[in-house]
C-alpha cells in the first residue's frame, strides 16, 4: 500500500485508491458506538485531492491547511451534484479517513496528531454546505453542467446538450454572469483543479541554527544592510526627491560600509555606485529601511530581526525574489533588459528549487541551457532565435548568481561534472530480478532503470564552473517549499516518529544515503539497536497491508548499515510471521537466488507474491493478470494455494479469487475474459470521473 505516486501514475493511483477506500469500508464496519455513516464516494474524492490537487501529493499528510482547502475550495470545484442529488458527506469521510490512517499506521508522521486534525475538519465542516453552493466556487464545467440539469437537460442526450449550448453562445440561455466570471479569472490565473504537483525532494541535512547564525554572521553584504539600517535611525537621513540617496551621503556610505565601490570625481547618484545600490535596494526590498516624506528611514518593526544574523538573512534572501527591477531593470541606454527581467519572478525560484537538494553540483551549462529553454518555451522561440537574445539572459542570469553567492546562498567552483551531467546512461542500482517471474509480480518487486540523462560536450572538454546550495541557502528554500506545501524532507526530523511511521516514510521519500542517516539518528533516540529493533520489527508485523510491509522490511534491510541488515533479514527466513517478508526481500536484493530456497520457501514466495498482486490490484485485476499469463498460471496458483504461508485467512481469499477463473482455460478464453474485465473497470472509472467534474 503506497501513500505517494507520481502524478502520472494514474493506474497505479487508483488501485491503491480503491484499495484503501475498501480496507476504509471493512474497518468502519467493525467500529462500534455511534458515528456518521461512511461516504465511500466521498472518501475516494479526498484522496484524489491530496494525489491530484496539492504540491506534495502526500495520501497520509493532513495538515489544517489541507483539510480546509479540501472542504472549502477543492470539493466545491470539482464534485457535481445534481438537482435532487444529496450533497456527499465530505466532512464526515475526511473524519473516517484521518482516523483510518492512524489505526493502520499510515498517517504520515510529520503531520500532525489525530485530535487537532479532527478539530480542523469541525471547523470547516460548518462552511461546507454554503461553500458547496456557492457558484463562484464551482470549476467551469460543473458550472455548465449543473446549470443543464437545473433547466431540465437530460446529460445522457447529446443533441438537447448541443442545443443548451448553442442557447449560451447565442446569449439565450440566463446564467450568474458574476459567478461565471470569477470562475474564468480563477481557471486563468490557478488552472484546473489537479495538475498542481510538484516534483519530490531529496532530505538533506542541515547544521544546528547556531551553525546556521555563525555563518550569516561573516556575511560582508548582510553586516552592510545592517549598518545601513543604523545609519539611517528612528530620526532618518534626506533623500532626493526621487528617493535616492544623496551624492554626498553615498560618498560617506561607501567609506562606511566599506563596499569597495570606486568614486568616480564626477558622482551623479547612488545607482553609478554598483555594490551600493545593491545594498540599499535590498535592505528597502527587506523592509529594513523605507523612504517616506523625503527621508530613508530604519523600519522599526525590523528591530529584532537586525538583532539576530540569522532572521536577517532570512528576511534579506526572501526579499530577493522581489528585486527584479534593481537587478535586471535598464539603467542607462545601452543596458537592455533581457528576457530574463521578463521571467525573473518564475526563473529564480525555479533555479533554486533544482539545485535544491542535489546530491552533486549542477554545471553552469546545464543551468543555462535549463533557463534557454523555459524562455524558448515562454517566448516561442524557434531555432531561428537571435543568439543576442540569450547572450542578454546569460548576462543578467550570472549577475543573478553572483548576488546569491556574494549573499551566501550558494557556491561556485571549478571541478569536472559528476557522471549525472554527462553524455552517458546512469546505471541502475536495482539487482536482477529472477528469471520467469511474471511481469506482475515483477513490478511489484523491481523497478525499471531510470532513463539515460544527456548533456553538451562543454561538460567533458576542460573544468566547469560548478553550483550548488550552501547551508544557509538550502535552509531557506526549505523554509519557502514547506510554505508552497511541498515535500523537503531533512534528516533528523523522524527521530520521535512510530517505528511503521518511520520505515512508510523512508520506503518512499528517503534515497539510501538518507535513509541510512535518519534509521541512525532513530536507533540512537530509542535506546540503541537492541531496543530498538523489536519496535521495528513489530511495526513490519502489525501492519495490515502487505505491499507495504514488504517494502519496510526491504528499507531496513537498505538503511541499516553492512552487514546489519542483510544479517537482520536473514535470520527471519523462520519467523512465523515475517518469514513471506524476509524471503521476497532476500531474493529481490539479490541476497538470495532461486536455487537457494528450500522447496517450502519457494512456495511461501510464490503465494506471497499473488497475495501482494491481489491486494494491489483486486479480485479483477487479479483475474486479468493471471488470464493473460496463458494455461499455466492454474499450475501456480495450485501451488500458491498449498504453500505453507503463515496467513491463512489471506490464503482463503486467493482462493476465493481462483475459484472465479474460468475452467478450463483456453488462451482466446482467456483474452476474451481478460478484456471484459478491462472494459468494465474503465466504464466504472469513467463513471466515477465523471461524476466529479
Amino acid at each position: 500500500m503506497r501513500m505517494f505516486y507520481n502524478f502520472a501514475d494514474d493506474d497505479e493511483y487508483e488501485a491503491g485508491r480503491d484499495l484503501l477506500v475498501e480496507r476504509l469500508e471493512r474497518w468502519a464496519a467493525l467500529q462500534g458506538g455511534p458515528r456518521e455513516e461512511l461516504d465511500a464516494f466521498a472518501v475516494a474524492v479526498a484522496l484524489d485531492y491530496r494525489h491530484s490537487g496539492t504540491r506534495d501529493g502526500r495520501l497520509g499528510l493532513w495538515e489544517p491547511r489541507h483539510i480546509e482547502e479540501f472542504l472549502l475550495n477543492w470539493a466545491p470545484r470539482a464534485v457535481t451534484v445534481l438537482p435532487g442529488e444529496q450533497l456527499p458527506d465530505a466532512p464526515g469521510a475526511v473524519r473516517w479517513l484521518l482516523r483510518f490512517l492512524h489505526a493502520t499506521q499510515l498517517a504520515d508522521p510529520r503531520g500532525p496528531g489525530l485530535e487537532e486534525q479532527l478539530v480542523s475538519v469541525d471547523a470547516a465542516a460548518h462552511e461546507y454546505p454554503a461553500a458547496m453552493a456557492d457558484r463562484s466556487l464551482f470549476g467551469p464545467a460543473k458550472f455548465w453542467i449543473t446549470l443543464a440539469a437545473e433547466h431540465g437537460i437530460d446529460l445522457s442526450n447529446q443533441s438537447a446538450l448541443d442545443g443548451f449550448v448553442e442557447r449560451v453562445h447565442a446569449g439565450e440561455q440566463p446564467h450568474d454572469e458574476d459567478a461565471l466570471r470569477v470562475i474564468a479569472q480563477r481557471h486563468i490565473t490557478e488552472g484546473p483543479a489537479d495538475g498542481q504537483r510538484s516534483e519530490p525532494q531529496l532530505p538533506v541535512i542541515l547544521p544546528s541554527a547556531q551553525t546556521l547564525r555563525a555563518q550569516a554572521r561573516h556575511i560582508a553584504l548582510l553586516t552592510q544592510v545592517r549598518q545601513l539600517a543604523e545609519w539611517a535611525g528612528k530620526q532618518g537621513r534626506a533623500v532626493t526627491a526621487t528617493g535616492r540617496l544623496k551624492t554626498a551621503d553615498a560618498r560617506e556610505l561607501v567609506d562606511l560600509l566599506a563596499t569597495g565601490d570606486a568614486l568616480p570625481k564626477a558622482l551623479r547618484s547612488g545607482d553609478d555606485l554598483p555594490r551600493l545600490s545593491l545594498v540599499f535596494e535590498l535592505a528597502k526590498a527587506a523592509r529594513v529601511v523605507r523612504v517616506t516624506k523625503g527621508r530613508l528611514y530604519a523600519v522599526a518593526k525590523a528591530t529584532r530581526d537586525l538583532k539576530d544574523p540569522l532572521a536577517l538573512w532570512r528576511r534579506t534572501f526572501d526579499a530577493l525574489f522581489a528585486m527584479r527591477r534593481p537587478l535586471l531593470g535598464a539603467k542607462s541606454g545601452w543596458h537592455v533588459e533581457s528576457m530574463l527581467f521578463d521571467t525573473y519572478e518564475d526563473v529564480l525560484p525555479d533555479i533554486l528549487a533544482t539545485l535544491y537538494s542535489l546530491p552533486h553540483p549542477m554545471p553552469w551549462p546545464r543551468l543555462r541551457d535549463s533557463v534557454d529553454h523555459s524562455h524558448r518555451v515562454r517566448f516561442q522561440l524557434g531555432d531561428e532565435a537571435h543568439q543576442t537574445w540569450f547572450d542578454h539572459a546569460h548576462r543578467d542570469l550570472r549577475h543573478v548568481l553572483d548576488v546569491l553567492e556574494d549573499f551566501g546562498a550558494i557556491d561556485r567552483t571549478r571541478g569536472t561534472a559528476a557522471h549525472e551531467y554527462l553524455d552517458m546512461p546512469v546505471p541502475s542500482r536495482a539487482p536482477a530480478l529472477p528469471p520467469g517471474m511474471p511481469a506482475e509480480l515483477a513490478a511489484l518487486l523491481g523497478d525499471q532503470p531510470p532513463a539515460p540523462v544527456f548533456t553538451s560536450d562543454e561538460l567533458t572538454d576542460a573544468p566547469t564552473e560548478l553550483i550548488s546550495l550552501t547551508a544557509l541557502g538550502t535552509w531557506a528554500m526549505r523554509a519557502r517549499l514547506l510554505a508552497e506545501g511541498r515535500d523537503a524532507p531533512l534528516v533528523g526530523e523522524l527521530a520521535d516518529a512510530p517505528a511503521a511511521g518511520l520505515l512508510g516514510v523512508l520506503a518512499e521519500h528517503y534515497d539510501t544515503d538518507s535513509a541510512r542517516a535518519e534509521l541512525t539518528t532513530w536507533l540512537q533516540a530509542h535506546g540503541g539497536e537492541d531496543s530498538a529493533y523489536p519496535h521495528l520489527l513489530d511495526a513490519v508485523r502489525n501492519m495490515p497491508f502487505r505491499s507495504r510491509a514488504q517494502a519496510m522490511l526491504n528499507t531496513l534491510l537498505t538503511a541499516l548499515p553492512e552487514p546489519e541488515g542483510k544479517r537482520l533479514v536473514r535470520s527471519l527466513r523462520t519467523d512465523p510471521r515475517l518469514a513471506p517478508y524476509a524471503i521476497g526481500t532476500l531474493v529481490q536484493r539479490g541476497l538470495l537466488s532461486l536455487a537457494d530456497l528450500t522447496d517450502t520457501e519457494a512456495l511461501v514466495m510464490v503465494a506471497e507474491g499473488m497475495l501482494q498482486l491481489l491486494e494491489a490490484t483486486g479480485p479483477d485485476g487479479f483475474a486479468e493478470a493471471m488470464l493473460a499469463q496463458g494455461p499455466d498460471f492454474q499450475t501456480a496458483v495450485e501451488a500458491a494455494l498449498a504453500a505453507p504461508h503463515p496467513d491463512q485467512t489471506a490464503l482463503s481469499k486467493l482462493q476465493e479469487s481462483a475459484a472465479r477463473l474460468p475452467r478450463p482455460l483456453s488462451p482466446r478464453g482467456g483474452q476474451h475474459t481478460s478484456s471484459k474485465s478491462a472494459r468494465t473497470r474503465h466504464s466504472e472509472k469513467k463513471r466515477r470521473r465523471d461524476r466529479r467534474r
